[in-house]
């Protein structure tokens, strides 16, 4: 796999980019900018929609279970439950969207129904036996208290807020259409207190003005708790996600392999198997001129010599390319100092390891760093590079850099996303820092399993 190290996608300085409009934008500071953003008001509007949405969800869910638990004494409870477990599906798909209209959060779909048999009685077992049915409807029945509590707290610190703040403009209407002199702000049977004189009007003004700044937080802080329920209960569960992560990785295996087989063969195809053909059509002519002519026989023998040489050399690339003998017997540090002594430019390598991973975790991690490697001297334009292996907890660490030109992408389709998605079948991560201009380090992790049986 070859990757262009030469690649630049570096931004120029200091030319209209979206950081800078973003700092002279920013120069308001975030507690005083809050109640005037957009994001303020819309997860405003997602507490206001919640209550009648959370009447809507509860009032079905409680009505159709009961009906359908009712009716488990007959036939129809169970397609009655069906039928409302499905509806909370519809539902949280509505919430889904309301939350990513709303909140900008992005909750993948769950799992969808796997229907075992054909007909409605395939399809009823199958959402009875769903996990994110009942998750659905247990979103349905919580979602409606925290609704009421999160509707009645913004709302009321929402109007106090704004109510306070622009009493000045509007503590007229008491002495003129009311008949007292302000605001009441505590009264029994024998005293008053209004808030009326300049300086009240004033510190009510500024009470007003803490709670309109306190006013967005607030609301922030409880649209955190609808995420965390939207995200757990109407998202994806943790363990459909893992197998949807494992099927995907075994795939990817699948194909890693696929491929591998098909360069075996051709190399194979193209390389030794023409070469041993011609050698032995080579043996055939000379022993046909042996007795004829004995110097050109032996000329054809000496070519016919040099071609096992260069089979013997391809089949030696060919097997250190599937898994080299170095490796198996002597461990990570002498496989990847010969791989090493092969690079263009001069390689430092250096392994800290007290015990040598299992055979598999050991053959991915060198064959990852010969790739990078042969990237490094096909690529980097780089006059050194270093290698680096060692053990952090559970986890194999590589880490491979050169001093060459950079501009390395692994998200561009090119070789490191290929190596990457190795690393990924095998739960092994691929992170690429490689700025315009250099250096490029690249650090690979895999998870570390010790070999089961004695070597």
């Amino acid at each position: 796999m070859a990757t262009d190290y030469g690649q630049s996608y570096g931004l120029g300085s200091g030319s209209g980019l979206p950081g800078d409009t973003a700092a002279r934008r920013h120069r308001v500071p975030a507690g005083l900018r809050a109640p005037f953003e957009a994001r303020s008001w819309r997860e405003f509007g997602y507490v206001l929609v919640g209550l009648p949405v959370g009447i809507l969800l509860f009032v079905y869910a409680v009505t159709m279970i009961a009906l359908g638990a009712g009716l488990l004494v007959t036939f129809l409870g169970v397609p009655v439950l069906a039928a409302a477990l499905a509806g909370c599906r519809g539902f949280g798909a509505m919430e889904r969207a309301r939350a990513r209209t709303l909140l900008g959060l992005r909750v993948s779909e769950p799992e969808r129904l796997r229907l075992r048999k054909r007909g409605a009685m395939g399809w009823i077992g199958a959402v009875l036996k769903s996990g994110t049915s009942w998750r659905s409807l247990l979103y349905a029945v919580v979602q409606f208290p925290w609704a009421v509590f999160s509707f009645v707290v913004a709302v009321n610190v929402w109007a106090i807020g704004w109510a306070t703040l622009t009493y000045p403009l509007w503590f007229w209407v008491f002495p003129m259409y009311v008949g007292q002199d302000g605001l009441q702000l505590y009264g029994d049977q024998t005293h008053r207190i209004y808030l009326d004189n300049p300086f009240e009007i004033a510190v009510t003004a500024l009470v007003g003005l803490l709670f309109t700044l306190a006013t967005p937080w607030l609301v922030r802080a409880l649209t955190t708790v609808d995420r965390v329920m939207v995200h757990g209960l109407l998202g994806p569960s943790r363990l459909a996600t893992r197998v949807v992560e494992l099927e995907s990785d075994r795939g990817i295996v699948v194909d890693t392999a696929a491929a591998d087989l098909r360069r075996i063969e051709r190399d194979l195809h193209d390389g030794a198997q023409a070469r041993l053909v011609n050698l032995a059509m080579g043996l055939g002519l000379a022993k046909e001129k042996v007795r004829e002519d004995p110097r050109a026989a032996a000329v054809m023998v000496d070519e016919a010599h040099g071609e096992v040489k260069t089979a013997l050399q391809e089949l030696r690339d060919l097997a250190r390319g599937i898994h080299p003998a170095v490796l198996t017997d002597r461990g990570l540090d002498a496989a990847l100092s010969a791989v090493a002594s092969r690079c263009t430019v001069p390689v430092r390598v250096e392994v800290d390891l007290r015990e040598r991973p299992a055979s598999a975790i050991e053959g991915i991690a060198y064959f990852t760093v010969s790739e990078l490697l042969q990237n490094i001297s096909k690529h980097a334009g780089a006059s050194a590079a270093a290698v680096e292996v060692w053990r952090a907890e559970n986890r194999l660490m590589l880490q491979v850099v050169d001093n060459g030109v950079g501009g390395a992408d692994a998200s561009a389709g090119s070789g490191l996303a290929g190596l990457a998605e190795r690393l990924d079948a095998v739960d092994g991560i691929l992170v690429v820092d490689s700025p315009a201009g250099g250096p490029t380090r690249v650090t690979a992790e895999l998870p570390w399993r010790s070999e089961a049986v004695t070597r």
